[in-house]
């Protein structure tokens, strides 16, 4: 099981909040079970339903996390006022099955519910995290 310590899983809600309406995109990464690192990432699309990483932001990142000998653990986005459940496109555009995709609910409120999963072959599996 994936464990986000509370300083991490509240930086990514206030990421969420922040963004609010548009959605919002990162990743977390560390070692074993363990995230130790977020890394917001801008959503170039700056919309309300779909987002996408800008490509040269993701690739210092990734340099920066082969640096530090960590593994990609999650990508994170939010869903302003849609379920916390993956889109068909959060399923066609899954290229990462070593990830949890945790996907986290906003509503006009500012009430958040997090999902979390692994998208395989575009079959969804409820994934476990524990967020502290």
């Amino acid at each position: 099981m994936l464990i986000i310590p509370s300083n991490i899983s509240s930086a990514m809600l206030e990421h969420v909040k922040a963004d609010f309406p548009f959605e919002c995109c990162g990743l977390l990464a560390g070692k074993g079970d363990a995230v130790s690192h977020i890394y917001r990432m801008s959503n170039t699309d700056k919309s309300k339903v779909t987002y996408l990483m800008d490509p040269a932001e993701q690739m210092r990142v990734f340099k920066e996390m082969r640096s530090l000998e960590l593994e990609l653990k999650a990508i994170y986005h939010s869903h302003p006022n849609h379920p916390a459940w993956p889109s068909r496109t959060d399923i066609e555009l899954a290229y990462y099955p070593e990830a949890v995709y945790i996907i986290i609910s906003i509503n006009d409120s500012r009430e958040t519910e997090v999902g979390s999963f692994r998208i395989i072959n575009k079959e969804i599996t409820v994934e476990d995290i524990d967020l502290q």
